[in-house]
């Protein structure tokens, strides 16, 4: 499955666009490796996705065409999230 169709159906990022446009920005990696929105995402791998000033590490555990809500959680495992803190 595409990286921003993934990205979208799990609800980690709400709008497939706005996926799209964080991929093609070099801003998400595959297993430590830059991702386009066109790369493929298979079950096993570890995305590691740079937003503002949150970086979110997580490892994809399920892919489906379309899913609920309440299951979209179960897509994907969070390994790790980390804050940046911004001095003033």
């Amino acid at each position: 499955m595409r990286l921003d169709k993934y990205l979208k159906i799990a609800r980690i990022i709400k709008r497939r666009s706005v996926a799209k446009e964080i991929a093609d920005k070099g801003r998400i990696l595959i297993n430590g490796k830059t991702a386009k929105s066109s790369s493929k995402v298979a079950i096993g791998d570890e995305l590691t996705i740079h937003f503002g000033n949150k970086t979110l590490k997580l490892s994809v555990d399920d892919i489906r065409d379309t899913t609920k809500k309440d299951e979209a959680k179960d897509l994907y495992t969070v390994i790790e999230e980390t804050h940046e803190q911004t001095s003033e």
